[in-house]
């Protein structure tokens, strides 16, 4: 009984030991998916692990700008989501490290081939087509007729109805660039935009932010991923979720663990659970609809069926470079953003 005590008291010392090591952990969180996915994502973490999350969410485009200022003192352990375009970038520039993931098994291959293109520096976490969505409400009252392609959102009478996000800032709006880029070419494309242009009320910060004014009747049409319209509408708002008919790119959502990191373990083990099936699991709790990297993980019925949308063949490596990001914000700059509405 003595040695069976002393073995027990041996047992809840380590525990005990463990426990407060584990309490003493922490984590530096840059989010850039929906703010509710991000707080769920930090909060399940904790529950899991122990490990104390402190989070930040910031679109696609302001994250990597940031991970960028801190290089020379990195201060962020893993960026999560977010379109993978600037995390390809920041793979590129040496902002994030490589990490061969024990749960690369489980994953599509899709979400392989983005590690792969980046030297294992990123991965693919999730993936959603491109389009938009409209309030159905505003557009009868307005009388205008119900857009189907990329270039109904071109005519007069929809000025003043359509918003999208900035390209600089936003992720999802600089896929749009890059999507209308590879789908007219280069010169088409840019005319595209500039015709848009004169319709757009509104650049918004946050990529989603379009839809969710939509959603409020603050907005006719949002250009955004289409699983950010489907939100909306299961939420209850009237709106009508568009795959536009000359075709669509698409993201595949992607986390990164940032090079220097203060925390290093901590982010690998953030790393490896948020691939795993469970992890990916939650995002049904927050009405997230993109399809999860996990070969296990649920797919909501009312999120997008990727095999039904005419996908271009989206050419990561190219737009995903910084060289080829930098010369289209700029082109974007002087040429579209620059011009009246």
């Amino acid at each position: 009984m003595r040695k069976l005590a002393a073995t027990s008291a041996g047992a809840l010392m380590a525990f005990a030991a463990s426990v407060s090591a584990a309490s003493a952990d922490k984590l530096t969180l840059y989010c850039s998916a929906q703010e509710d996915w991000c707080q769920l994502m930090a909060r399940s973490f904790e529950d899991a692990t122990g490990i104390d999350v402190d989070m930040t969410r910031k679109s696609s485009g302001e994250t990597f700008a940031q991970v960028r200022a801190e290089a020379s003192n990195p201060k962020g352990d893993v960026w999560w989501g977010g379109t993978g375009d600037p995390h390809l970038q920041a793979a590129e520039e040496g902002l994030t490290m490589e990490y061969m993931s024990p749960m690369r098994d489980q994953l599509h291959d899709w979400a392989i081939s983005q590690a792969e293109s980046a030297g294992n520096k990123t991965i693919g976490i999730y993936s959603g087509a491109l389009g938009y969505g409209y309030n159905t409400d505003l557009l009868a009252a307005n009388n205008l007729p119900e857009p189907a392609c990329w270039k109904d959102l071109l005519k007069p009478e929809y000025k003043g109805h359509v918003q999208m996000a900035n390209p600089n800032s936003s992720g999802t709006a600089y896929t749009t660039l890059a999507s209308m880029v590879q789908i007219f070419g280069e010169d088409d494309g840019f005319e595209f935009m500039k015709g848009l242009h004169k319709n757009i009320n509104q650049y918004t910060k946050s990529g989603s932010a379009p839809i969710k004014a939509a959603g409020r009747g603050e907005n006719t049409i949002g250009i955004v991923f289409m699983h950010d319209a489907v939100k909306q509408a299961v939420s209850g708002f009237p709106v009508k979720v568009v795959a536009p008919c000359e075709g669509t790119g698409y993201e595949i959502g992607s986390m990164s663990i940032i090079d220097g990191a203060r925390n290093e373990e901590e982010a690998k083990k953030f790393y490896d659970w948020a691939l795993s099936a469970d992890a990916q699991n939650l995002a049904l709790q927050v009405n997230a609809f993109q399809v999860p990297s996990n070969k296990g993980a649920q797919t909501s019925d009312k999120a997008p069926d990727m095999s039904t949308i005419k996908l271009i063949d989206y050419d990561f490596a190219k737009y995903g470079s910084s060289d080829e990001r930098k010369r289209l914000l700029q082109k974007w700059d002087e040429d579209v953003s620059t011009l009246p509405q």
